[in-house]
């Protein structure tokens, strides 16, 4: 990733959005932007509007941390954002934003066999574990058979973005099909910033600006969201229509995995689907696990 053209989009997308009544100013007359200008961006943040337009120009290496603070209060930066200033920041500084030595990205491997069996010993939901490529690592049997769709006939590793951008039948799974569009962009968005050396993730961007218009635009509106915890609404080819509540926690001990898990209501038409989706999961793959 190019971090001053990262730097660059970021701030003027987020300057664009805001006008001078979100901010407790006066628009005045004869305004030529329809967001705040840079001198108000500036003086919001307490910085020059000189220093100001060298930021924005993707000049950011060397920024203190009370200018990075100030500069995400003056424009009203959600936490997620704010984090992914400072990971932009970090990276034109040369510094890991994990805290851990940068490795070298690979091509994807199984996870480890204790994983695995964390992931069978959960029975009530569909559980599974994504990389920050957004590659389904593996899955308990539940989760195999709810993401038959994505997991498919097989081929190369199950990819949550491609099937999202690139598989027509993510649109019958997912009725809430922007909303999930809008997800999974932020989210590769806050990964590139944490990791902008990341190849395996470079070419997976520029594979899906290349192929899909929505997630070209939506990709250069520079939104970032996390994951953590909500509500989805699905539609699975088998047992219908399901509204799942689902978690992510972050596996520690390996860099980049995360384990999201789906349950349902107790008592719900969604807890009744989801249990006879399980039974139909007894012919379905135990796990995941990409080609050899």
């Amino acid at each position: 990733m190019d971090n001053r053209a990262e730097v660059r989009e970021f701030l003027m997308t987020r300057r664009a959005r805001l006008s001078p009544a979100d901010v407790g100013m006066v628009a005045g007359t004869n305004r030529r932007v329809a967001g705040l200008r840079r001198s108000e961006v500036a003086m919001l943040a307490d910085v020059s509007v000189d220093y100001y337009a060298k930021l924005e120009r993707g000049d950011i290496a060397g920024a203190s941390s009370a200018v990075l603070e100030s500069l995400a209060r003056a424009l009203l930066l959600d936490e997620t954002e704010r984090m992914h200033l400072l990971d932009l920041a970090r990276a034109a500084d040369g510094i890991p934003t994990s805290g851990r030595p940068r490795r070298r990205a690979t091509t994807q491997q199984p996870a480890r066999p204790a994983l695995q069996h964390t992931l069978d010993a959960i029975t009530g939901g569909p559980a599974f574990v994504r990389d920050r490529h957004q590659n389904l690592v593996a899955t308990n049997s539940l989760g195999a058979a709810f993401y038959a769709p994505v997991i498919g006939a097989g081929g190369r590793t199950p990819n949550l973005a491609r099937f999202q951008f690139l598989d027509p039948a993510s649109r019958d799974f997912y009725p809430d099909w922007d909303l999930f569009a809008r997800m999974c962009v932020g989210i590769m968005r806050v990964e590139a910033g944490r990791h902008p050396h990341d190849r395996i993730l470079q070419d997976l961007v520029g594979e899906l600006t290349t192929r899909s218009d929505t997630f070209a635009r939506l990709w250069s509106a520079h939104d970032v969201r996390t994951h953590g915890t909500g509500t989805k609404r699905f539609c699975h080819p088998a047992v219908g229509d399901l509204t799942l509540v689902y978690e992510e926690l972050t596996v520690t001990a390996d860099d980049g995995l995360s384990l999201l898990i789906y349950t349902a209501e107790p008592g719900s038409p969604s807890a009744e689907r989801l249990q006879l989706l399980a039974s139909w999961s007894a012919t379905a793959p135990a796990s995941v696990r990409p080609p050899e």
